[in-house]
């Protein structure tokens, strides 16, 4: 069975309109109130025109520093919300918004410690070959070096990519298991599902664009402090609806990877 992008795309949209009440509440709880009250109270710093490279270097580690107590629980939350809106759109099953969310919060550890695996591994695998090849060719070779770890991370995202489902909507709750699972279920579909991303992703970039362009005539008018909040409100938006509907392409991805759950394959035959 090869990957059809039209046809999870499609499915997407369908799912996320046909729950449209529940599954706006449950995004607007999970990821457009914290990421709104983030933008407005902890506001990225202003970088002057004359500072210069370790200025702003020190700026930025000062910032992130400073905001990473708030950071966790914030991604913590974003991460159950992701859990919970799949659970909510496994069709196969219609959970209620109450089972969904307890489904996601009961698979946040397990997705947590996949995640952490994932990154330790991916991690040891770009240090060590961006590494040898800096320590072999010098900048030429680090320069090389991480154009394959870059790559090497991008394939193994791809790879990695229904582990949210598997955790969610399979139940599968080790994190070495989910993470197999999904490597089985996108072996062979890794360049169309590729694609597939990168479209999404670049549809992404323009919707933050146009958000940005909404915003300019208050930028123009509207005196600083209200521009900086127009912007929180606006981007805040824009995230959560790129967030809400990766969540419904993932869910949809694994779906037609995964084929009908045993659940529906049984109704079928009834």
């Amino acid at each position: 069975m090869k990957f059809d992008s039209n046809r999870a795309w499609t499915q997407a949209s369908q799912a996320v309109s046909a729950n449209r009440e529940v599954v706006l509440a449950l995004a607007g709880v999970f990821f457009l109130v914290p990421q709104l009250a983030f933008a407005i109270f902890y506001p990225q710093p202003e970088m002057g025109t004359g500072m210069n490279e370790q200025q702003v270097m020190a700026a930025v580690k000062a910032y992130y520093t400073s905001v990473l107590p708030v950071m966790i629980p914030l991604a913590l939350l974003q991460a159950a919300g992701t859990l919970s809106l799949l659970c909510l759109l496994d069709t196969d099953r219609r959970p209620t918004v109450g089972e969904a969310i307890r489904a996601g919060v009961k698979g946040l550890v397990p997705y947590l410690v996949a995640q952490i695996l994932l990154g330790l591994g991916l991690g040891a695998v770009v240090l060590t070959v961006a590494g040898v090849l800096a320590a072999v060719g010098g900048n030429l070779g680090a320069a090389i070096g991480l154009a394959i770890a870059l790559a090497v991370g991008v394939a193994v995202f791809v790879r990695f990519s229904v582990t949210a489902p598997v955790v969610a909507v399979e139940k599968t709750l080790n994190p070495i298991m989910a993470l197999g699972r999904s490597w089985t279920l996108t072996k062979g579909h890794t360049a169309r599902l590729l694609g597939f991303y990168a479209l999404l992703g670049l549809a992404m970039v323009v919707l933050m664009i146009f958000g940005n362009i909404l915003t300019l005539p208050i930028a123009l008018l509207a005196p600083a402090e209200v521009v900086r909040v127009v912007a929180a409100i606006v981007e805040s938006i824009m995230a959560t609806i790129m967030a809400l509907y990766f969540v419904a392409v993932i869910a949809q991805v694994h779906r037609q990877l995964a084929g009908p759950s045993a659940a529906q394959a049984t109704r079928t035959f009834e």
